[in-house]
């Protein structure tokens, strides 16, 4: 009974991101909807821009929060309708809210473990303890790995609060501030070409910067090993 209610955080958060995605919730951020709606939207905004913008900061939360396949609809809206800016603030503020409301609901959940952890999971964790700051910045900078997933594993692995705090507000802004600036653009691009494809986001403009700064995050690791090679005979 302990141990479910020590789950139950985390259980919840999954099945309300469940529910979310399987019952249509992101289509309203649909990219092309947003387009055909802006003019409305926009004028809004301009009436209650302080409600708009708790709204974009909600949602953001709720959806990094239950970790919702898809969330990144979200921040392309706020790219749309609040520009670079303003959306990348209020985007990322609701990410690092969401992010710590995931982060919570993880540790608490791993806490009530009492199993010994698989070899690979105890490999993992030994690397981590001996370049915590390096791993935390590196699994936040590779866009590859689900923004959500690496929230329970910094969970799992133990990552304290401030680590976890900088890894987040700091990788995390930075990918918010690339998808908030590709949201910006995408009117024109839909007006443009009619369409937009999903293909803009591995362009290397986007992913170079970002896999420039997850090797960055790994040097320290790298030297060290380079170090700890005993010189050739």
């Amino acid at each position: 009974m302990k141990r479910l209610r020590a789950l139950l955080p985390l259980l919840v958060l999954v099945a309300i991101g469940l529910a979310l995605f399987f019952g249509g919730a992101l289509d309203r951020f649909d990219p092309h909807r947003i387009a055909q709606e802006q003019a409305e939207l926009h004028a809004m905004i301009a009436a209650h821009p302080l409600l708009a913008a708790l709204a974009q900061v909600g949602l953001m939360t709720l959806a990094i929060a239950t970790g919702i396949p898809g969330a990144i609809v979200v921040v392309l809206a706020g790219g749309m309708l609040f520009g670079i800016v303003e959306g990348t603030v209020l985007s990322a503020l609701g990410t690092t809210l969401g992010a710590l409301i995931l982060f919570f609901a993880s540790r608490s959940a791993f806490a009530a473990g009492s199993s010994k952890a698989p070899a690979w999971v105890e490999r993992v964790r030994s690397g981590y303890r001996a370049y915590p700051v390096s791993y935390a910045m590196f699994l936040r900078l590779v866009p590859i790995f689900p923004f959500g997933g690496v929230t329970i594993a910094l969970a799992g692995l133990g990552c304290p609060l401030w680590l976890f705090l900088v890894a987040t507000v700091t990788g995390g802004s930075v990918m918010i501030a690339f998808e908030t600036a590709l949201g910006a653009g995408l009117t024109e691009t839909i007006a443009r070409e009619g369409t937009v494809s999903l293909n803009l986001f591995a362009h290397r403009s986007v992913l170079l910067p970002l896999l420039g700064m997850a090797v960055l995050a790994l040097a320290p690791i790298v030297l060290a090993q380079l170090r700890r090679k005993p010189p050739e005979a």
